[in-house]
C-alpha cells in the first residue's frame, strides 16, 4: 500500500498505484507504466481484473479497474507518495485511512 501525500490524496490515505490511462495504449502497458512511475516496481505477470468500480462526480464518471498480481523489486516512491507499507489482510480491514473503493473490495471479499 502507498501513502499519498497531501497534494495528491483523493480519498483515503493509503491506496495502490494507479492513475489515468494514455489513449490508445493498451490497459496492461498503463498498469505496469502507473506501477513502476508511483512504486518503482515491475509487474511479474499477466494481473487479473477483479473489480470495476463507477466513480461518480458531478463533472465526470471515472471507471476504476483494479486488478490482483504479482510484482518485483524495492519500491521507489513518487512525489505522490510519502510512505509504503506492506500489510496482511487483517491488518487492512483494521487499517484506518484506507482508501474507500479498497475497503469495499476486501468487504465484498474480492482481496484475498
Amino acid at each position: 500500500m502507498l501513502k499519498r501525500s497531501e497534494q495528491y490524496k483523493i480519498g483515503g490515505e493509503w491506496d495502490i498505484p494507479g492513475g489515468r490511462i494514455d489513449p490508445g495504449t493498451p490497459l496492461l502497458e498503463n498498469l505496469k507504466r502507473e506501477i513502476q512511475e508511483e512504486a518503482g516496481l515491475k509487474l511479474t505477470r499477466e494481473p487479473q481484473l477483479i473489480a470495476a468500480q463507477d466513480i461518480l462526480k458531478p463533472d465526470k464518471h471515472v471507471v476504476r479497474l483494479t486488478y490482483l498480481g504479482l510484482i518485483e523489486g524495492k519500491p521507489k516512491l513518487s512525489e505522490e507518495h510519502t510512505d509504503f507499507q506492506w500489510f496482511s489482510l487483517e491488518e487492512l480491514k483494521q487499517l484506518e485511512n484506507l482508501d474507500s473503493f479498497i475497503k469495499e473490495l476486501i468487504d465484498k471479499k474480492l482481496v484475498h
